[in-house]
């Protein structure tokens, strides 16, 4: 139990939400708000996963694993690329939320539950989020975002609460990678899947690996790139993004920083 007002403030909005569908990824925000839900609603909770060419299988069988630690009704739905983000437009997350979240409010109105809520935080009106226009239109509830809940507070109350996902790095979906205008391929998928989970075997937590066609462009964070001064463990790394199907592999000078394609939008 946590002695906080804005904690406090939290479990009662969820509580008076009734019965509730949460829509989980397995990340920081959303596992944090299913351990509030779970102890604000009870069995009233149920979680949902997106599975798709665009979530990493890992995501997927962590979120399975922490659902089932939590002991809470989890449903995994399956969810194809639509049509209509086939060539990854500039308002692709603001389609792709429309159509996931539709299909997860359908489960919730069969379902007998009220409301669906997800993990958007107070932080994150701050960054570029076209999909936060679709979460409104489709009356969303964002529980952390409503409470003012930061990611900072949340990675502190996740860790009083002994959720391992306290410290776990900002993951997103895969679709992130391409770049705006690309057709959205699943070998492509799997290929920075690959590379993603190879990097973050040798430590690099934080990690991006933007495709460009055959090539990979790989970010690690500003903290990370000293690592990089080593002739062969570069030589190491190129060679196994190379196994995971990209015939070549570049690093980028500036490192990782969140949804580096949307720069290219920010600029026009």
């Amino acid at each position: 139990m946590i002695n906080n007002e804005k904690y406090d403030e939290l479990i009662k909005y969820l509580k008076g939400l009734g019965r509730v569908v949460l829509a989980f990824s397995g990340g920081v925000d959303s596992t944090f708000l299913l351990r509030a839900a779970k102890e604000a609603l009870g069995n009233n909770l149920k979680a949902v996963t997106i599975m798709s060419p665009y979530i990493p299988r890992w995501e997927i069988a962590e979120a399975k694993e922490l659902v089932k630690e939590l002991g809470v009704d989890h449903e995994i739905i399956d969810a194809p690329i639509i049509d209509s983000i086939k060539f990854n437009p500039e308002n692709r997350c603001y389609l792709c939320k429309t159509a996931v979240f539709s299909m997860i409010l359908e489960i919730a109105k069969k379902q007998g539950y009220e409301y669906v809520i997800d993990g958007t935080n107070f932080d994150d009106t701050k960054d570029y989020r076209p999909g936060l226009k679709a979460l409104k239109e489709l009356k969303i509830k964002s529980p952390l975002l409503e409470c003012k809940l930061t990611k900072a507070e949340i990675r502190a109350f996740s860790k009083e609460l002994g959720l391992k996902t306290w410290d776990k790095p900002p993951y997103a979906c895969l679709l992130t990678r391409i770049p705006y205008g690309n057709e959205l391929k699943v070998e492509d998928f799997r290929k920075i899947e690959k590379a993603e989970r190879y990097m973050m075997s040798i430590g690099f937590r934080a990690i991006r690996v933007r495709c460009h066609g055959d090539l990979a462009r790989v970010e690690v964070s500003k903290e990370d790139r000293s690592k990089l001064f080593d002739e062969k463990l570069l030589d190491t790394i190129a060679e196994n993004i190379k196994k995971c199907g990209f015939k070549y592999a570049a690093l980028d000078f500036q490192g990782y920083r969140v949804g580096s394609f949307n720069e290219t939008i920010l600029k026009k």
